[in-house]
């Protein structure tokens, strides 16, 4: 059954990939909803510029995922002590709000805030206001899906703006739902810090120019003009495009690589006559072909061609 939900969160940018992956997810589309609970004694200007805030609208199948576990990752991405903004963005047009669409998902919305609440995980009073949706109306064209059109600067955007770190500290990555948009494959390497088989993985012998990004996060990680000839079934390159990018982690015996954002497990760190080598699972990564780049976002890296 086709549903409706509307989540306000600050700036829309930042409010489509945490749910885009989802299992279930129809649609969704970023632009502004109504809030119609401004006091009608207000002036035609403070209305004008109250009435309505950045969310995004999300369609979705609810055989396949349920509106509480919407309502779950809708918290994880945002600050529900600040009443007057979202992190680096300030004013009423950034607030958070849940728009419930009927009283089951305000029944859903309030039973969700009352275990925030009771969790004690923050310590400042939960303010994000639940209220009925009135009408929303879509952002231009160039707003929607801006994580993958526009990646390089959305990721700058979103450290910049002190949600990832915020999100960071406040909830430790629950991973539970990736068994729902990854392969058994990808989740057991990424998230169990497996290893694929060698030889019939997707990038070991590829030959064709482009970047790796993070499966998960789109994080730039790799280029293929850096792709060495692999003789041992996995993809092998001689550096990282950026350094900053990749995560070392002492293991027992070797040294394992991690996304920095994502925190992905993706390989090992090889030690040869001197040198360094990054071995990494191709379930680990995304393949975008140079002739792609600008189309996915990531035009800034076709100087790297």
């Amino acid at each position: 059954m086709k549903e409706y939900a509307t989540f306000a969160g600050g700036c829309f940018w930042c409010m489509v990939a945490p749910f885009d992956h989802l299992t279930g997810i129809l649609s969704i589309r970023s632009g502004y909803a109504r809030d119609e609970q401004i006091s009608s004694e207000a002036s035609a200007l403070v209305k004008k510029e109250n009435e309505y805030v950045e969310a995004v609208q999300i369609v979705w199948d609810s055989s396949h995922i349920t509106f509480e576990e919407l309502l779950n990752l809708y918290w994880q991405q945002i600050d529900p002590t600040d009443s007057a903004g979202q992190f680096s963005d300030r004013g009423p047009s950034y607030r958070a709000i849940i728009f419930y669409h009927n009283e089951k998902q305000k029944e859903a919305a309030l039973d969700s805030k009352r275990k925030l609440v009771q969790s004690g995980r923050f310590k400042n009073p939960i303010v994000t206001s639940i209220l009925p949706f009135s009408s929303f109306y879509e952002a231009e064209e160039q707003q929607q899906d801006y994580y993958r059109k526009n990646a390089f600067h959305y990721k700058l955007y979103k450290e910049g703006s002190g949600r990832t770190d915020f999100l960071t500290q406040h909830w430790p990555k629950d991973r539970s739902y990736l068994k729902k948009v990854l392969t058994p494959m990808q989740y057991f390497v990424t998230q169990e810090n497996g290893t694929e088989p060698p030889f019939t993985n997707l990038y070991w012998n590829n030959k064709k120019q482009g970047i790796y990004v993070d499966l998960l996060t789109g994080e730039a990680l790799f280029k293929t003009s850096d792709q060495l000839p692999s003789h041992t079934g996995w993809p092998i390159f001689k550096r990282p495009i950026l350094y900053g990018n990749i995560k070392r982690v002492p293991a027992q015996h070797s040294t394992a690589l991690k996304s920095k954002e994502g925190n992905n497990y993706l390989g090992l760190l090889l030690t040869e006559e001197n040198s360094e080598y990054y071995q990494v699972n191709s379930a680990a990564l995304r393949f975008i072909p140079k002739e792609k780049l600008k189309e996915e976002g990531y035009e800034d890296f076709l100087i790297l061609f």
